[in-house]
């Protein structure tokens, strides 16, 4: 086949989607395909074989000059008017803009490729309908948990009605999304769970939608035996400041457990001056047992997994939740709120890790008090989420699983 894959933003440091398309594409041309990959900036990674076409966007909420005084004059066409306009307003209107520059690039590049599938990664713009109707091409998206979740989270935590009102004013383009999702020929998602809540929030029907889970790279997130774990150390994921991974709870655990032995946190993630997480770790006075290492690669990330005894994932949701098997794939037990897509990934027999109710803190502290003093646990349940890894999650059966949905609508 001819595989286009689309990606509004797609560096794999930058969060999941990054993630999806590299090991996606690359397994897709492993077994025969052949991919192009459509993104906007930040750019995906990218193997060798697979073509990447990279639009051109305005990137305004990446700019440190939010509003440059030649913006939108230096290049005044109708799209950069509307996106300049849309950020000016507080709205977010880069899935919009990328599907519609997506859809001309296509349509320059059918009469020489001629795809035979497109597929969108989360972007589910007015665009895919312009593909799917005038260019008559089978359109799949793949959605990984509705953005409503992240919303009414935010929503729950902000701390004003005026910036409640600034929230819903920029998640105003989900009303787009699941306008687009209801009118895919089938939607791709990566947990049971998300496919419940997409179907419930979105309004997509159950039969048009598929369940195929995330991999992980087991040859990069594997144990190392050279590497000395650190007495009592936890280890947390955490991409921006957002509530709906369940840092603040963690960090409440991390105060009820001053007394006895003090665990030491390491989130892999940058500390926000100003931020909730930042200002949390100053007002329980945990500056000397929370490092926050800010950006970093996949190898110094996998040398912090190693070098860690537990890995805790106190996320309030996770449509898959890469951090839980990255780390049980380095052999680490898990301790998880049983929220979104988490009990999926630990399984319910309790192999792998611990289950948590969400947003409990004394709850987190217990479940890490007693895999603390639990080193035999540790090393079991760490043995078994490598070999749930191992046979649940890997690229390669999602690469193929993907093709059969593809074939579905050919």
């Amino acid at each position: 086949m001819k595989i286009c894959l689309l990606c509004y933003r797609g560096k794999p440091n930058c969060g999941g989607q990054g993630v999806y398309i590299y090991y996606l594409s690359r397994e897709l041309t492993r077994i025969g395909h052949e991919v192009h990959v459509i993104s906007g900036p930040p750019y995906p990674v990218v193997e060798d074989e697979i073509t990447l076409h990279k639009l051109d966007s305005l990137n305004l909420y990446d700019s440190l000059d939010r509003f440059p005084k030649d913006f939108p004059w230096r290049r005044p066409t109708p799209l950069n008017l509307y996106e300049y306009g849309c950020v000016a307003l507080g709205l977010f209107p880069e899935p919009m803009t990328f599907s519609l520059r997506a859809f001309q690039k296509i349509k320059e590049l059918q009469p020489i490729h001629k795809f035979d599938v497109i597929h969108d990664n989360q972007g589910l713009g007015h665009g895919m309908l312009l593909m799917k109707h005038l260019l008559k091409i089978p359109v799949v998206a793949t959605i990984h948990h509705p953005v409503t979740v992240d919303r009414d989270l935010d929503l729950a935590a902000a701390p004003s009605w005026r910036w409640k009102l600034r929230l819903k004013r920029w998640y105003s383009f989900i009303g787009m999304q699941s306008f687009v999702a209801k009118r895919m020929d089938r939607v791709i998602t990566v947990s049971k769970k998300s496919a419940e809540d997409i179907s419930r929030d979105f309004g997509v029907p159950m039969s048009k939608m598929r369940v195929v889970y995330n991999g992980t790279d087991g040859n990069l997130f594997k144990q190392n035996g050279n590497v000395v774990k650190e007495p009592n150390s936890l280890i947390t994921v955490n991409s921006g400041d957002s509530p709906i991974k369940g840092v603040e709870y963690l960090l409440k655990a991390m105060k009820l457990l001053r007394n006895g032995i003090v665990p030491k946190l390491t989130i892999v993630g940058c500390a926000v001056p100003g931020g909730r997480n930042f200002n949390m770790v100053q007002e329980y006075g945990l500056e000397d047992i929370v490092t926050f290492t800010g950006r970093i690669d996949d190898d110094e990330l996998v040398a912090r997994y190693t070098s860690s005894e537990i890995a805790v994932v106190p996320s309030l949701y996770e449509g898959f939740g890469f951090p839980a098997t990255e780390a049980m794939a380095c052999g680490l037990p898990v301790i998880a709120s049983n929220a979104g897509a988490l009990p999926e990934l630990l399984g319910l027999d309790s192999k792998v890790g611990i289950s948590v109710p969400p947003a409990d803190a004394e709850a987190l502290a217990a479940a890490i008090k007693q895999l603390m003093h639990d080193k035999d646990a540790r090393k079991t349940m760490g043995a078994a989420g490598r070999k749930r890894v191992e046979s649940h999650f890997n690229w390669r059966t999602a690469a193929e699983q993907t093709v059969a949905v593809y074939r579905e609508l050919m």
